[in-house]
């Protein structure tokens, strides 16, 4: 059978789509699973390929899969993922679901973004940033064609990016990051205590409450701040905000447009491009399909 699946395991369900290799989407697929029972995920994940094949008549011709953590350089398991997930670490997944080929595994901020580059807001930039906005901040890049990974597979990390010089640590030992800045893990200290995610702020901002929408600009302000160092340090086409927080829409592309406009060094009349991401939650899945068919 010539399709692929393309599987992104997250922190409570696997998503999977069916797709072609032109891209014509054949299946949709969100699966939750027990975060807290040992090996749930991967039992979860066993039956829905079992139930894909049984569903299109046979084996695929291709499996690609995305995941959090750093992914080895040979594209077989992935290699760093602190305490979530037990037993995702050093899995290779062409055993695992004994396929006849090469499994590729890639980080879910990475394959988010090639999702978008094949379906999605990023298609016909070569040089292109994705960040996404929800509990922290994803990210990663595509430059001149080809996905930045670096050494251990930890470019475009950009929520670990120092705003200033003092702070809190983040989870990756940053302080006073980006993802500390506008990520919902952030929400209760920036709001002292007031709300616990950002969803419940910005309906306090539609109801008129000042103080909310000023914590809110300030997280606008910060962002705009990474976003201007990004776009020097590798000169993007575009930058792609997805994530739970961009569905503010205007209330968060207008003033952060305002905000970063005076501070981006410009060198010729193009205006880089602010879009929101396309493919929502099954971003990374397209990426994993799409990365796979390219490998």
């Amino acid at each position: 059978m010539n399709y692929t699946i393309g599987i992104d395991l997250g922190g409570s369900c696997v998503k999977a789509v069916v797709v072609t290799p032109e891209g014509e989407t054949l299946a949709k697929h969100n699966l939750p699973f027990d975060a807290e029972a040992e090996m749930d995920w991967a039992n979860r994940l066993r039956e829905l390929v079992q139930s894909i094949e049984e569903e299109q008549g046979g084996k695929p011709k291709n499996m690609g899969v995305s995941a959090p953590g750093l992914a080895a350089p040979d594209s077989s398991c992935i290699t760093h993922m602190p305490i979530r997930l037990e037993g995702l670490v050093g899995l290779n997944w062409q055993k695992f679901f004994d396929f006849d080929k090469a499994i590729p595994v890639l980080n879910d901020g990475h394959a988010a973004l090639l999702g978008e580059a094949w379906l999605g807001a990023a298609r016909g930039f070569q040089t292109v940033i994705l960040l996404t906005l929800g509990t922290g901040v994803g990210g990663a890049a595509l430059v001149e064609g080809k996905l930045l990974r670096g050494r251990t597979g930890k470019a475009g990390h950009f929520a670990h990016t120092r705003l200033a010089p003092n702070g809190p640590p983040d989870d990756c030992g940053c302080p006073r990051s980006l993802e500390l800045a506008i990520g919902n893990c952030s929400i209760p200290e920036r709001s002292n205590g007031r709300f616990t995610h950002t969803g419940e702020m910005m309906e306090a901002i539609e109801n008129g409450d000042t103080a909310a929408e000023k914590i809110w600009l300030k997280s606008l302000k910060d962002l705009a701040t990474a976003i201007c160092s990004f776009t020097n340090i590798l000169d993007p086409e575009a930058v792609i905000l997805g994530g739970g927080i961009a569905n503010a829409g205007d209330r968060l592309f207008v003033p952060l447009r305002d905000y970063l406009d005076p501070l981006l060094w410009k060198t010729d009349d193009y205006e880089i491009k602010l879009l929101p991401a396309q493919l929502g939650d099954l971003a990374g899945a397209y990426g994993a399909a799409a990365n796979t068919l390219n490998a």
